[in-house]
């Protein structure tokens, strides 16, 4: 399960810009992959060490290179000492607690925002931090383990289909923007499936365990809004500040990725809405359901209240005989069965009582 928070207590009074992992351990093994192409020309590369990535710092083609796995500290160090990278955007990398964001610099722009993922053997919301370097012909992403996300992306490449191959680093970085807010809907989708099911077993059979899917639901809302906001402020920041390196033709690209940022906030404040009104209804069907089982107790003990009077007074065992408050009934021949016609009477009597106010 995603943490909410990732302990920090390592950097605890170390100098800023110390290069240091926090977080889990994802991948087993950080891995390179450089994809260089231009309009006309694709080659993908798997480099054995950062020395060999850098080749690709002043080519005029369009470079992307990938790191899968940000545990090895050194391999983010070399490559922001390859890259010119400032030694806090260094630190910003290997610290998977961020918030979305975008820091300008001269060489080169920053953006870090948080990936969604969806564990289908789990059925649970992972989150996983990407980190993005965006500077004239190169982008380089680091990601905390390896993953199809970008998949498609690299489809595009390949098969030169669309416009990614004509332009530059900066469509390149909307395009795995975009890829990034596509996810978001797919998660959205199917956690919406989940809240289907969660309201239909509301309505058949509540349980304790729907209790426990409900406050899963409720959790994993808090996460993607707690990741989707922030990403809503970087996208604007890209399409409305004065960026470097992001073209007026990209412009466009960005504002509809906008949109389509928000309305994925719209969905997750739809879904928290539901997922509230799912745990009111849950908590007034359990109280109706005691309320049920203690209207019929509470009936059973008023019917009972009497009967139980009755017999105490028949069951006092005094002698009559030689007392001037004589109970005759106590001897006489029918004096049982009377009892206990009048104990089914008054029962009787009171269950047509209790029908007739609607009681039952």
């Amino acid at each position: 399960m995603f943490k909410l928070h990732h302990s920090r207590l390592e950097k605890i009074g170390l100098p800023p810009g110390t290069a240091i992992h926090i977080g889990e351990k994802i991948a087993e093994k950080a891995r390179l992959t450089v994809i260089d192409y231009d309009q006309d020309n694709y080659e993908v590369f798997f480099p054995e060490n950062v020395a060999e990535c850098k080749m690709f710092a002043d080519k005029k083609s369009v470079s992307w290179i990938n790191v899968d796995g940000l545990h090895q500290v050194e391999i983010v160090e070399e490559l922001g000492s390859c890259f010119r990278l400032h030694a806090l955007t260094v630190e910003d990398i290997l610290n998977t607690g961020q918030r979305a964001k975008v820091d300008v610099f001269d060489d080169y722009v920053y953006l870090v925002l948080k990936m969604p993922e969806y564990d289908v053997d789990l059925n649970e919301v992972h989150l996983e931090q990407v980190s993005f370097i965006l500077s004239e012909n190169t982008i380089i992403s680091f990601q905390e383990k390896k993953g199809d996300t970008f998949e498609a992306v690299r489809n595009r490449i390949n098969n030169g289909k669309g416009k990614i191959r004509k332009l530059g680093s900066d469509y390149l970085l909307y395009s795995l923007l975009d890829s990034v807010v596509d996810n978001y809907f797919v998660l959205l989708e199917k956690i919406g499936d989940e809240i289907e099911l969660v309201e239909e077993e509301l309505i058949a059979n509540p349980t304790p365990n729907t209790l426990r899917r409900i406050h899963f639901l409720k959790r994993e809302m808090i996460l993607l809004r707690k990741s989707v906001w922030p990403l809503r402020e970087v996208i604007n920041s890209l399409q409305r500040d004065d960026i470097p390196f992001i073209g007026d033709n990209i412009t466009f690209y960005l504002k509809d990725l906008y949109d389509h940022t928000i309305q994925v906030i719209d969905t997750v404040e739809t879904f928290r809405d539901i997922i509230s009104g799912i745990l009111d209804i849950y908590l007034s069907s359990i109280s109706n359901r005691m309320n049920e089982v203690m209207k019929v107790l509470t009936i059973f003990a008023a019917i009972f209240i009497p009967l139980t009077f009755i017999a105490g007074i028949y069951g006092m065992n005094f002698n009559t005989e030689k007392s001037p408050f004589n109970m005759p009934e106590l001897s006489w021949y029918f004096g049982y069965p009377f009892a206990l016609f009048l104990m089914v009477s008054v029962a009787g009597g009171m269950l047509y009582y209790f029908s007739k106010k609607k009681w039952l």
